[in-house]
């Protein structure tokens, strides 16, 4: 079954994937009410999907989203699973460690909440930031970050060979279209309360994010874990893309409910 967005926007790993090269913007639907109907119709097909894989109970899906500040991780959750009951959703967000997360290693936080048999789970951040916020910030060595690409590709081969799917997606977003978004949060009093100062402090390194971004990409998009770079300047769009990769993998996995051993013509209910 093909998948109807995937292939446009799936990142081939390696020294030649350029992030300038991708665009934050597409033009693949005719306005924002033709992207929210599509959006529309994946949630709706994407619920007796996820509902199929919690009774099946053998396999599990990880969406992992990732991008700069404003890019829109809550809103595409909201975009993929709004119509999926929270029988088997889950959503792991990621902020600065504990000390009882420091006192483990990078991965131990992340293994802990990834999904259970049937289950979906969705990060908002994830452990790319041991690669990105950390490697800006400098708060680790050189040395031990670079071995954390192949520490990062192993942890999620070891995840698929045991039954997670793993869909990766960087949410793409413009230096204008961020300013324009942080400056939303400050003006409109429904979003003031997610303006972090701190934002503006990762803003102005932009160039370096975008650097670790690529080298993120070039290092861990794999043939088991592709990353997919989503042009995300336009929320609609990215949610109409994001959902229908999720709904194309899930029909593409093709969950069944399991037979429960017996006839409903064995048992009489008084």
């Amino acid at each position: 079954m093909p998948n109807t967005y995937a292939d446009k926007f799936i990142a081939e790993g390696g020294a030649k994937f350029e992030l300038s090269k991708c665009p934050t913007e597409v033009d693949i639907f005719s306005g924002k009410s033709s992207a929210r109907a599509a959006i529309k119709d994946h949630a709706k097909a994407i619920q007796p999907l996820a509902h199929k894989l919690y009774g099946e109970a053998d396999r599990s899906l990880l969406i992992v989203l990732q991008g700069m500040d404003t890019s829109g991780k809550d809103g595409t959750t909201a975009a993929i699973l709004h119509r999926t009951p929270p029988l088997n959703v889950k959503v792991a967000s990621f902020k600065a460690p504990t000390k009882r997360e420091l006192a483990q290693d990078y991965l131990w936080r992340i293994h802990n909440v990834c999904p259970g048999k049937g289950e979906i789970t969705v990060f908002n951040r994830s452990h790319y930031e041991d690669v990105l916020v950390v490697k800006v910030r400098n708060f680790a060595p050189a040395a031990k970050i670079e071995q954390r690409y192949e520490q990062i590709n192993n942890f999620e081969r070891h995840l698929t060979e045991n039954g997670t799917r793993i869909l990766k997606f960087m949410l793409h977003i413009s230096h204008e279209t961020q300013g324009e978004r942080l400056r939303e949060r400050l003006e409109e009093p429904h979003k003031r309360w997610k303006f972090n100062p701190g934002d503006l402090e990762d803003r102005k390194l932009w160039p370096d994010f975008m650097q670790a971004y690529e080298t993120m990409v070039q290092r861990t998009s794999t043939d088991h874990a592709p990353w997919h770079i989503i042009p995300s300047d336009s929320r609609s769009t990215r949610g109409a893309i994001i959902s229908g990769i999720v709904k194309d993998t899930l029909e593409q996995m093709n969950p069944e409910y399991p037979d429960p051993g017996y006839r409903p013509s064995d048992f009489k209910i008084d």
